[in-house]
């Protein structure tokens, strides 16, 4: 008997939905690419219950006719691909013909369309792919698509769908997108009645600070290229502005928004010895290539994208960020255009001084103990001194990085950050359950800047990082003003700090142990020790007896191994 059979549509529908809508921001991607395929140059994108309950798009593009309206609902219906060799000359957004078939598949659908030259439009009206009704309609030019009660008839996709909050954000990363495509396109954002971006039409770098939520312009350092192969344009931001989070990266080509591990990796090369570890740059790069040298159509999403000279686009892009760091002063410009900033007239009759450096010889990080800071400044965490070491046991340093604990059979080799890292995390762990985490007023408040994006995880913190010493708000022109912190936290780090917990928290949520482990941990990793820090034997005895004292003395709160024991026995073996 057979056994193979053809799907019915509506459940091949489902399952090409699933490859295109794995999300509401896969349906507002799909159809702002399309608004933007008609012509438009003014998108409205109005938004509730994080696109659950609505999403509804408004262009003042081309429109559609009576037709296309019914074909634009059936998959593999699409105006831009004729034949094969098509597929390798797109010029558009979307050309598959299968996004509107997998949107009505799995949600309540309502379009109205009309073309400038008609008096009259469209409106159809689906649900579960099936059309309900069509009726010639009375509505502006363009197109208005409205998205109800999506994956009503999907029960189990609807719900492993993330918080409003995370679904949001990636609707809203979507939208970003878009508008940094297409600068010269009209774009309002609203969810739930609020409006939460209003773009005019602007050049590109005007466009980045209202999307970005930048203060100003100057961290922008302009880059262009022209080769045969690839023109670049855009903008990379200083090497200090660098951040702990990666969402302000954004590639181009034919203004389509791609991810491409090779030229992420060709700007980060570029960055090579001008920011630190776990920083990243960010940058705005638009690439424009003959459409006939990539391949668009491997991925469902149409964000990944194939170079046919994918070496040598590399090498083009790492050198054309290097030639603007150097030739904006950034960085030291070798086998480019010098400025004339880096020629220095030297006077034969000056006599050049050596600068002095002061230095606090007396300076000691580990001298005073820890104690609850009101109404001063911040220092440095504290290892408290006891009066008297231990006899039975020698502590010597190694290398300003291990603590040796050597006895008459045994050496524990202590690698020292970690261990502190392990005290101060189960310390944040055990104060956030007796709410005694220490918090320190400042004289004078800290302020920090965050993109948009980051502003908005933050306020989803507000509740938690008090709990932990942090105290701030958020003022109207979104800077936001620290007037506490954690008993012992330098404030040089609370940026690093601020966009770390961020980073954690952005695309994830959490319950709310997960949340507080993941805050002390970040807390512990920024107030611990550094490795290379000089201590005194009472200091490394001290956290000895603390990291013995801990429930988890063996490992970091990473997991990385904190203690090494050899004993005579090891040690004997080692000479045989």
């Amino acid at each position: 008997m057979d056994i193979i059979h053809l799907l019915p549509d509506h459940i091949a529908n489902q399952i090409a939905a699933g490859e295109v809508i794995q999300r509401p921001s896969s349906v507002v991607k799909e159809t702002l690419e399309n608004s933007i395929d008609s012509g438009a140059n003014e998108i409205q994108l109005y938004i509730k219950d994080a696109g659950k309950t609505l999403i509804h798009v408004i262009d003042n593009g081309c429109g559609m006719s009576k037709n296309d309206v019914t074909k634009c609902f059936n998959r593999h219906a699409t105006s831009k691909i004729k034949k094969a060799e098509d597929l390798f000359a797109i010029q558009t957004m979307g050309f598959r013909g299968e996004a509107m078939a997998s949107i009505s598949s799995i949600s309540h659908v309502q379009l109205e369309t009309k073309l400038i030259d008609q008096e009259l439009g469209t409106k159809i009206i689906l649900e579960g792919g099936t059309i309900k009704s069509k009726n010639d309609h009375n509505c502006i030019n363009g197109t208005s698509i409205k998205i109800k009660n999506l994956f009503y008839n999907i029960p189990a996709r609807r719900k492993f769908l993330k918080s409003d909050n995370v679904e949001m954000r990636h609707i809203t990363e979507e939208f970003n997108r878009i508008a940094l495509s297409y600068p010269d396109c009209k774009m309002q954002l609203f969810h739930n009645n609020k409006e939460i971006l209003y773009l005019e039409k602007s050049n590109f770098r005007q466009r980045i600070v209202n999307v970005i939520g930048l203060r100003n312009n100057e961290h922008l350092v302009p880059i262009q290229e022209k080769t045969s192969l690839i023109e670049i344009n855009g903008f990379i931001c200083k090497p200090e502005y660098a951040k702990r989070t990666r969402g302000e990266q954004y590639i181009f080509t034919n203004k389509r928004f791609i991810k491409n591990y090779k030229i992420q990796s060709a700007i980060s090369k570029a960055f090579e010895g001008l920011i630190s570890d776990n920083h990243h740059p960010s940058y705005f790069i638009n690439l424009s290539v003959d459409s006939k040298s990539i391949d668009v159509n491997i991925h469902p999403t149409k964000t990944e994208i194939k170079f046919e000279d994918e070496k040598s686009i590399y090498a083009i892009i790492k050198s054309s960020v290097q030639k603007s760091l150097g030739q904006y002063n950034i960085s030291p410009s070798i086998d480019f255009l010098q400025e004339n900033s880096f020629n220095i007239n030297i006077d034969n009759t000056t006599t050049l001084k050596e600068p002095k450096i002061k230095v606090d010889s007396s300076y000691n990080p580990f001298s005073k103990q820890t104690q609850r800071l009101e109404g001063k400044e911040e220092e440095q965490i504290k290892i408290i001194e006891d009066e008297s070491v231990d006899c039975d046991y020698t502590f010597k340093q190694l290398n300003n990085k291990y603590i040796l604990k050597i006895s008459t059979n045994h050496i524990y080799i202590i690698h020292q950050k970690r261990a502190h890292q392990r005290i101060l995390y189960e310390y944040y762990k055990e104060a956030i359950k007796n709410t005694d985490t220490e918090t320190q007023k400042l004289l004078f408040p800290l302020s920090i800047s965050l993109s948009k994006k980051d502003l908005e995880v933050l306020r989803e913190l507000r509740e938690d990082l008090p709990k932990f010493g942090f105290l701030f708000k958020i003022n109207k022109e979104g800077e936001v003003i620290f007037s506490g912190l954690p008993s012992g936290f330098k404030k040089e780090n609370l940026q690093g700090i601020i966009e770390d917990v961020i980073e954690q928290f952005i695309n994830n949520e959490f319950s709310v142990n997960e949340r507080n482990d993941k805050l002390a941990l970040s807390l512990s990793t920024f107030i611990s020790i550094q490795e290379e820090t000089p201590l005194k034997e009472k200091e490394m005895k001290k956290i000895n007896d603390e990291l013995i004292n801990c429930n988890q003395s063996n490992f970091s709160p990473k997991g990385k191994p904190i203690i090494i024991n050899l004993d005579i026995n090891q040690i004997n073996k080692l000479f045989k």
